[in-house]
């Protein structure tokens, strides 16, 4: 049975595409850093925070989670790459402008820029993020690598 409370909670893929929609509009004007990916706060509210991020070909993230919160993300440009366990191995998802995903609590990730044009992309999470945790995946099986803490690591 759903609740009250679930059904008043924004699907985050439809959050994400509203801010998709104009990226005129956002409080910080899109940047690409040549060194490593770039991302900022666009928004915070009471159940969700709103996250626009970069990508310049070959720039990604490290395999992690968001330390409990559900999340989705809406590529603007270009295409990510994706990469989720699965059978002790990472499997990748082509994502192009337009296509996004929902992910829950437990998602663990790699977003990559394979491409060779710069990708933007929207991101999602409920609640807003407090931690993430690095891994590795050694021999199949995930370990811990680093928890980085909201405030002190982004």
């Amino acid at each position: 049975m759903v609740t009250s409370r679930r059904r008043s909670e924004p699907d985050l893929l439809a959050v994400a595409a509203r801010y998709a929609a104009d990226p005129a509009g956002w409080p910080v004007p899109l940047h690409f850093d040549p060194d490593e990916r770039w991302y900022t706060r666009l928004a915070v509210a009471a159940d969700h925070e709103v996250w626009a991020l970069s990508w310049l070909p070959g720039q990604g993230t490290d395999l992690h989670d968001h330390g409990g919160s559900s999340g989705a993300f809406l590529v603007v440009d270009g295409v990510l790459t994706e990469e989720t366990v699965s059978g002790g191995r990472l499997r990748p998802h082509r994502l192009a402008a337009g296509s996004g995903r929902r992910f829950g609590t437990r998602h663990v990730h790699v977003v990559t820029n394979r491409g060779d044009r710069p990708a933007v992309s929207v991101h999602v999470y409920r609640p807003a993020l407090t931690r993430m945790t690095r891994y590795r995946l050694v021999d199949g099986r995930l370990g811990v690598a680093e928890v980085a803490e909201a405030g002190v690591a982004w």
